[in-house]
């Protein structure tokens, strides 16, 4: 019965992850946008703790592997993308321009869905990304919209300014660009050097912006990744 209840504790995890991308979502439509953002930065620890519980416990299952894609589909690809797709929509209403443009949104739960099926399928991201992980674009559009924008803009903007940031996302995503792990494996080891200029890079962005450091971070985090040697990674 014990080894029962252990094997099903990452995948009651990523359950957890998938609700809390629902709840994103709902909250997304309410126009709550700053508690919409959190659960979608809850979904991301969620999505963390069942990878770690799955390795602690040694309870790794093929349905476990597809049942946290699909929810992370949900919670950092579908979820972002309402939060977005509202928020630009709102910004049509106000400048005048045509509603379309919000549809550019839905690009990133297209991309998140190819990514995380190329994933599955790919056995060479066993230590290494290869493109964008969903996660870091989930919580870069959540803080962007959540908290950034709605922070620091205090005139409404045309929503055609966003389409560059849409498609480099989905693009970084799809792409084969290889990406750095932030697992921390013996901590003097070299292989965690982008890990640790990553946090040390985040500090003060969390620092100075608050809340809406988080979409800074995802920002530093891409930079890193494109500019660090390969052998770093």
């Amino acid at each position: 019965m014990k080894n029962m209840i252990t094997k099903h504790i990452p995948n009651a995890l990523t359950c957890l992850n998938l609700v809390a991308g629902c709840a994103a979502i709902t909250l997304a439509f309410q126009g709550q946008f700053q508690a919409a953002a959190l659960f979608i930065l809850a979904a991301a620890g969620l999505d963390f703790l069942d990878g770690m519980a799955a390795r602690l416990l040694q309870a790794y299952s093929p349905i476990g592997k597809e049942l946290d894609s699909l929810s992370d589909v949900v919670s950092f690809g579908v979820a972002p993308a309402m939060l977005l797709y509202i928020y630009l929509q709102t910004g049509a209403q106000t400048t005048g321009a045509s509603e379309a443009w919000a549809w550019m949104a839905f690009l990133l739960p297209v991309a998140s869905a190819l990514r995380l099926a190329k994933f599955n399928l790919d056995e060479r991201q066993s230590t290494v990304f290869l493109g964008l992980p969903t996660p870091a674009n989930g919580l870069f559009w959540a803080f962007a919209v959540g908290f950034g924008l709605e922070q620091w803009l205090t005139i409404p903007i045309h929503p055609g300014f966003f389409l560059p940031a849409v498609l480099v996302m989905a693009g970084l995503m799809v792409a084969e660009v290889p990406m750095f792990s932030l697992k921390i494996k013996q901590l003097r080891s070299k292989e965690n050097r982008p890990v640790y200029l990553f946090l040390l890079g985040c500090l003060p962005l969390i620092l100075l912006l608050g809340w809406s450091g988080l979409a800074a971070c995802i920002t530093w985090y891409i930079v890193l990744a494109l500019i660090l040697p390969r052998s770093w990674k």
